[in-house]
């Protein structure tokens, strides 16, 4: 055989070869595109309160939704929508349960779907039903009345902080007016705590409240909270900046939520380095406060309720700095996750889920007071190479809060839940005459 001809012959056998190659991958990708996803079937109706924007919870609801639809679940969102109105201020609790109880309105749509679920006690108005229930405890309110305490007993350096505080007007006194519409919320968290087919709690912490209100062991599945997918869009190889001290959450606006946010604490932390520079990121409807912020400390830099979509834009210029959590309680702390991702080292209490990942000296420190905490800031100043890899350790930590992981999660405990109750129904139908 000739050179020519040999050539033919190999050129045809390629050509087949290849076209054979490429009619396997398109069957194969056909074949993946056809096939039925995890949650096909599965309806799931879930309550929100779509007046509560900008919070932890409606980001985790939004991002619930929307990966269960990406795997074929059915969901909808539903809302209540009468509020009871002009409500004196010691039954503003009462007056959120009325609220989400009005969703009754809804009963006939809302018991259509195989699921029901909502936040704590959002649930309510469904218990005397059949359809199986589900409560998504991001946070206890127990949590945060035992997590907060009065002012007088606090360290006397946090104590002249409230002072001073109060005296420049930011907030109105050292305490609530009244306590009794959160211990009423808390009540009615343990009420329904202990009747939903299960529970979720976002963290250990949150896993071991349940447990003390009395909800079984077996009926609480710990499912972690995941963050948005932009914040790990960012493809470039990051570059170190000069490291900054970084709070980033939200603050809120009456002396209870910045008391459990650790306003204090941040304020002592930042007042130890007049010379490192500052950036806080932060939600709060103080008005007066933001406007304190911004002046209060050397070298600061301030952003107050921006789009949260454009946070990772402003972190991802502070890879290597120093994310400080404050907080007296979180019951899973996104602000922990959305700084880690972007290679913050996190120096935080050992609040939310913080225990459960942070490995002290790996990817970030645990402490336990200020001056712990300036210690770990000094170490880490003082250490870039140190700093540095924990910072790619702590991004790498982030990894694992990804939004698929959460809507797996939650398709294997619908799951459960639906063969548990078909079961109990076939059991409960083989003894009716």
């Amino acid at each position: 055989m000739n050179t020519k001809t040999n050539h033919s012959l190999t050129r045809r056998a390629y050509k087949a070869t290849n076209s054979f190659m490429r009619g396997l991958r398109h069957l194969s990708s056909r074949k993946s595109e056809n096939a039925p996803k995890p949650g096909n079937g599965m309806k799931v109706a879930m309550i929100h309160n779509e007046k509560r924007i900008a919070t932890g919870a409606h980001h985790i609801n939004q991002i619930m939704a929307m990966a269960l639809k990406e795997r074929g679940a059915t969901v909808r969102n539903f809302y209540p929508r009468w509020q009871l109105a002009d409500a004196p201020i010691h039954m503003r609790g009462l007056s959120n349960i009325l609220f989400f109880h009005s969703l009754l309105e809804h009963k006939d749509d809302i018991l259509r779907y195989h699921i029901i679920q909502g936040t704590t006690y959002t649930p309510l108005p469904f218990l005397s039903f059949k359809t199986p229930l589900v409560s998504h405890f991001g946070s206890t309110t127990i949590g945060f009345l035992q997590s907060t305490p009065k002012t007088s007993a606090l360290l006397s350096n946090e104590i002249a902080i409230w002072h001073e505080l109060r005296d420049l007007g930011i907030i109105s006194g050292l305490e609530l007016e009244t306590f009794r519409p959160l211990r009423d919320i808390a009540d009615m968290e343990k009420l329904v705590a202990t009747r939903v087919t299960r529970c979720i709690a976002t963290s250990e912490h949150v896993q071991g409240e349940l447990t003390d209100m009395g909800v079984l062991p077996e009926r609480i599945k710990v499912v972690h909270n995941a963050i948005e997918d932009y914040w790990f869009e960012r493809k470039e190889s990051p570059v170190a900046s000069d490291p900054h001290i970084v709070f980033l959450g939200r603050l809120g606006g009456d002396v209870f939520t910045l008391k459990l946010k650790g306003l204090d604490r941040l304020i002592g932390l930042y007042r130890s380095f007049p010379d490192i520079p500052k950036t806080t990121i932060c939600m709060t409807t103080n008005k007066k406060l933001k406007e304190w912020l911004r002046v209060a400390f050397p070298a600061h830099y301030m952003h107050t309720n921006i789009r949260k979509d454009l946070i990772p834009d402003v972190l991802s210029r502070r890879y290597g700095s120093i994310l400080f959590i404050s907080s007296r309680y979180e019951g899973f702390s996104l602000s922990l996750i959305e700084g880690m991702s972007q290679g913050l080292v996190p120096i935080s209490y050992s609040v939310g889920v913080a225990p459960e990942i942070i490995k002290n000296g790996e990817n970030g420190f645990l402490v336990s007071s200020n001056e712990e905490a300036q210690e770990r800031v000094r170490d880490l100043i003082s250490n870039p190479e140190k700093r540095l890899a924990m910072a790619g350790a702590a991004r790498k930590t982030a990894e694992q809060f990804r939004s698929g992981a959460i809507a797996d999660k939650l398709l294997e405990l619908y799951r459960e839940i639906r063969v548990e109750h078909g079961q109990n129904s076939m059991r409960k139908n083989s003894v009716e005459p």
